[in-house]
């Protein structure tokens, strides 16, 4: 089965570390996958162009099934084998209708923490403005909030409530994200014991981000 399954990845990618999480807690083994280097522009190579013309990572193949969106590709691996690995779709009413709505909330999550971390990268010298970073910034911080908040009433130690889902899937790569780039553990506590209890997982350890590993982060988040 993942033999017939291709991921062409790279490493620290939030989207790409989704699907890498759910190969991993389906028990799908010995896919073919390649990391590719953003830096080095190599998702805009023709392989990854031929699987996703947007030139971005994840390009994700089963057969001759292309799904390049992150989620697409998560529902899609727990959707053809749900009695493989773990599930990760709660049968329960009340979880299941929580992982929907945090899961396309993390949309948001991430969205605003790019607006942060990657506003030199994405706006030009001429256009930046302090301004605009610092209202980017209390956006972010407002959001955060939000979701300590979540997670200071969440019905269990996951995003969800007491089963691991689809939600921490696509929410714990992005909370992993803010640490890398400085987030405080003592003024988010709840996020903290979050991200604390996750980051050995084995889904979770296994598909870390070997460059991460590597190399510090950074702390453009230390005010956050």
């Amino acid at each position: 089965m993942a033999k017939e399954m291709t991921l062409l990845w790279g490493s620290g990618s939030p989207p790409c570390w989704r699907v890498m999480i759910v190969l991993e807690e389906k028990n799908l083994k010995g896919y073919n996958q390649k990391m590719l280097s953003f830096e080095k522009g190599e998702h805009k190579s023709s392989e990854v162009m031929e699987m996703n013309p947007r030139g971005q990572l994840p390009a994700f193949k089963h057969n001759n099934h292309v799904l390049n969106e992150s989620y697409a590709a998560c529902f899609y691996l727990e959707s053809q084998y749900q009695s493989q690995g773990n599930k990760l779709i709660p049968e329960c009413p009340a979880e299941q209708a929580m992982m929907y709505q945090r899961m396309f909330e993390a949309i948001t999550l991430g969205q605003k923490m790019a607006d942060v971390i990657y506003y030199n990268w994405k706006v030009p010298e001429a256009e930046r403005h302090d301004s605009a970073l610092k209202r980017n910034k209390e956006a972010l911080t407002t959001e955060i909030k939000l979701w300590e908040g979540y997670m200071q009433k969440a019905s269990g130690p996951f995003v969800a409530g007491k089963n691991f889902s689809l939600a921490d899937v696509m929410v714990f790569p992005s909370v992993a994200y803010l640490y890398r780039f400085g987030f405080s553990e003592e003024r988010y506590p709840k996020l903290a014991a979050y991200y604390n209890s996750l980051k050995d997982r084995p889904s979770i350890k296994t598909s870390w981000p070997p460059t991460w590993l590597e190399s510090p982060g950074q702390d453009l988040l230390k005010d956050i």
